[in-house]
């Protein structure tokens, strides 16, 4: 019992993990362009991989000035932090 318990948590922490952020429903013709904000982020972030998530958000993975690993989903029409890990 104890194993099954164990095991269903897992997997409760797993697909809350997993669930998609969603940013906007904006098109993608509003957004900020991605390579300026790119440039605009990296004075506050050490960028390891920049990418577009299926939740229509600016996903960064990297560092913070302190050298802190982070994750941080922004809003592609305000570039307002939505998640951050």
């Amino acid at each position: 019992m104890k194993r099954f318990l164990l095991m269903v948590f897992g997997l409760m922490n797993l697909s809350i993990a997993m669930a998609e952020v969603n940013c906007t429903n904006e098109p993608v013709s509003k957004w900020k362009n991605q390579e300026s904000f790119q440039k605009d982020l990296a004075a506050k972030y050490k960028i390891k991989k920049f990418k577009i998530t299926s939740g229509n958000c600016y996903e960064v993975y990297g560092w913070d000035k302190t050298g802190k690993k982070v994750e941080i989903y922004f809003n592609p029409i305000t570039g307002d932090i939505v998640k951050q890990r």
